[in-house]
């Protein structure tokens, strides 16, 4: 089954901006695009209060008017209009569900329709089981400035990161882009160190040179599928979200792996991509890792 693009929209300018980068990719994949409006019912005291149907009535009229520039703006794509009442999490974690990606602003506003904040966002980033895209609004016009590459978070061994490698690498072929693969490490405290780490540490030549090792162990294979896609690799010292950061500036689109950790309070989408997505000035791709088996 093809699953389409879904893009959330609110009526916000992020979410104007988000519609406008999903449509974008759509057409690069050459996918179909579904935009999903979320709305609740709001009860107002007055004479001049709204009923139920006038207020759907209204939020239809908006995404209809979405789609509408979308479809001038792209002529051969395939549009679809989805208004869902209910609980914005819910309708936007089961939209993700049925999508190749979900697309979202990072801010949202209103009385009415207003669900694209920053806690529904991120709680649709902790539960989805597909890649949400978050985008700013602003910046380059076009979202994608030339020469401007896919960064990409990687760590631990292979698999850790296949699902954040996979989406990158498919991103940039469809876009003609470089990917630039960081790999932060840290120098771990001395009761880390054990003997068999310092026998891969010493056959590696040094920290450096293993972490550099482990880097080009996790992009082999994604090389291999896609040998047209050049490829930095890009190791540093310092924390993960701080190297990232640094190199933000040259993307057109971050993306960054997700573990979601559950808490008595609900889903936290780690501190890595919490910290990316509230800095990065650029659209930021969280992609989950596949659920264990």
């Amino acid at each position: 089954m093809t699953r389409p693009i879904t893009a959330g929209v609110d009526g916000s300018a992020e979410s104007l901006a988000a519609l406008a980068w999903a449509g974008r990719e759509a057409v690069r994949r050459g996918l179909a695009l579904r935009v999903v409006q979320v709305w609740r019912y709001e009860e107002h005291q007055g004479l001049d209060a709204a009923d139920r149907d006038t207020q759907g009535g209204w939020v239809r009229d908006a995404a209809d008017e979405a789609a509408r520039t979308l479809t001038e703006r792209h002529p051969g794509l395939d549009v679809t209009t989805d208004v869902l009442e209910g609980d914005p999490v819910e309708a936007l974690t089961a939209a993700a569900a049925d999508a190749e990606l979900l697309v979202l602003g990072s801010r949202g506003h209103g009385p009415v329709v207003g669900f694209l904040l920053g806690s529904v966002g991120q709680q649709v980033i902790a539960d989805s089981v597909r890649p949400v895209v978050l985008v700013r609004a602003g910046g380059d016009a076009s979202g994608e400035a030339v020469g401007r590459e896919i960064v990409v978070g990687q760590h631990g061994d292979p698999e850790d990161s296949a699902a954040a490698l996979g989406f990158a690498f498919e991103t940039a072929a469809a876009r003609g882009a470089t990917v630039r693969a960081v790999r932060a490490w840290t120098l771990p405290p001395v009761f880390a160190y054990s003997p068999g780490s310092l026998r891969l540490l010493d056959e590696a030549g040094g920290l450096e040179p293993y972490e550099k090792k482990g880097l080009a162990e996790a992009l082999e294979p994604w090389q291999q599928r896609f040998p047209d896609v050049p490829v930095v690799e890009h190791v540093e010292i310092g924390s993960a979200g701080q190297v990232l950061l640094s190199v933000a500036g040259r993307a057109q689109l971050m993306v960054v792996g997700r573990r979601a950790h559950r808490t008595a309070v609900g889903a936290r989408i780690g501190s890595v991509a919490h910290g990316v997505l509230h800095h990065a000035e650029c659209p930021v791709a969280v992609v989950p890792a596949p659920a264990a088996p």
